[in-house]
């Protein structure tokens, strides 16, 4: 009788959630890191989204780039995973809307992947590595234990 190789990944399929979130974690930091850290590419994006008649172009940059950042450590920690879903949803349809819209497949794919990802995090959440399972451990155990009786 043969063994089924994929045993142990089934047992254990929540934790590949993890692995998405690790990698999409660093891929938006990464993303953003160079707009935080330099005034210069901050203003460059600024004249970005400026060309493509963004209102307040420089609110906008650090919206775009502060949510990016945000929900990149968000998923890193497992912590808000489903809310980081749906600012992911949130922030990568406006910048379809606001830049990709006539581009090509490839041009555009980059966003609508991470709008997908969204949804995966909306309904899947952050899975058993994460501060999010921690803390619905938590509430689990306080809501077992026995009200006090006076």
């Amino acid at each position: 009788m043969s063994r089924d190789p994929f045993t142990f990944f089934r047992r254990h399929r929540d934790y590949g959630v993890v692995f998405l979130r690790f990698a999409m974690g660093i891929f938006l930091i990464y993303g953003v890191q160079d707009n935080i850290l330099s005034w210069e590419r901050m203003l460059e994006f600024r004249d970005f989204l400026q060309a493509h008649g963004v209102p307040d172009p420089l609110l906008a940059a650090h919206l775009s780039v502060y949510t990016q950042f945000l929900i990149g450590v968000m998923l890193l920690l497992g912590w808000g995973v489903r809310i980081a879903g749906l600012l992911l949803i949130i922030n990568f349809m406006a910048a379809i809307v606001i830049v990709h819209i006539g581009q090509s497949f490839p041009q555009y794919y980059p966003a609508a992947e991470l709008i997908f990802a969204g949804f995966f995090y909306l309904f899947n959440g952050a899975g058993p590595a994460s501060v999010d399972s921690l803390l619905e451990n938590r509430q689990q155990q306080i809501q077992k234990q026995p009200a006090a009786v006076n």
